[in-house]
């Protein structure tokens, strides 16, 4: 179910990849609707808002007053419009899961890790551009306020925080949340499948009906569930970006 058979794979790739499966044009959808849904908000944009614009600005609000500044303060305006989209894409890939048959784009940990090292490559440009390199590679490797010796211990561990565990637990934590949620709508559904049986006899036809029936149930409950933990986890994939960044725009103290 999570490891689609490829459509397309090519010889030249290498042997571990998968080609063209299903993820890609749930992908594609993924970001053909999040291009649409943003011209759709701009659509002959007028400075008395229409319901549609609202909408649209509800949402950049909402970005700006929970995530950037909060973390970044003023000078997180200016990062308002790529956080804004980052959450709506990374919300459309976890929405494709409620396609009937699909998968969320997320459940596949190519995706997260994509996201993941967009986001940290971006970080070190930031990082870059306001602090210089190696004053913002000293700052996250060599803390001040430490001890000289204890860098021997300090020093090795963040420098494995900022370029492994950083990154990593960015992309697992949206990837395994996608994987858990689809995997539990699947039992759900499948098992319901399996234990409704029609053609036994009456007692047992009735019985497995009620089973397959308390197992629908669920499925409908865990979907609801699951929607909002698919908000909840682009609002934490966003979150955690706008925090790295912070980082790279201004000198922690």
């Amino acid at each position: 179910m999570f490891y689609p058979e490829p459509w397309y794979n090519p010889e030249w790739l290498p042997g571990d990849t998968n080609g063209v499966d299903l993820y890609l044009p749930l992908l594609i959808i993924a970001a053909l609707a999040t291009i649409g849904l943003w011209f759709w908000f701009g659509k002959n944009a007028t400075l008395v808002p229409s319901r549609r614009q609202s909408l649209g600005e509800l949402l950049v609000g909402f970005i700006r007053d929970s995530i950037s500044r909060p973390t970044m303060g003023a000078k997180g305006d200016s990062f308002v419009p790529f956080l804004t989209m980052l959450f709506t894409f990374i919300l459309a890939m976890n929405l494709t899961g409620l396609i009937p048959g699909m998968l969320p784009v997320n459940s596949s940990i190519a995706f997260p890790a994509m996201l993941a090292g967009v986001v940290f490559v971006a970080r070190w440009y930031l990082a870059f551009k306001y602090q210089g390199g190696w004053h913002y590679f000293k700052g996250q490797v060599f803390p001040p306020g430490v001890p000289p010796l204890l860098y021997l211990m300090v020093s090795p561990i963040k420098f494995f925080s900022v370029f492994i565990v950083y990154p990593l637990t960015h992309t697992l934590r949206l990837f395994a949340t996608m994987f858990a949620g689809s995997l539990v709508l699947a039992v759900f559904a499948y098992g319901g499948n399996y234990m409704l049986n029609l053609g036994a006899e009456p007692v047992l036809t009735g019985l497995s009906a009620a089973l397959a029936g308390v197992a629908l149930l669920a499925f409908t409950g865990f979907i609801l569930f699951e929607l909002l933990i698919m908000v909840i986890q682009a609002f934490i994939f966003t979150l955690l970006t706008s925090l790295y960044f912070s980082q790279s725009v201004e000198e922690a103290h």
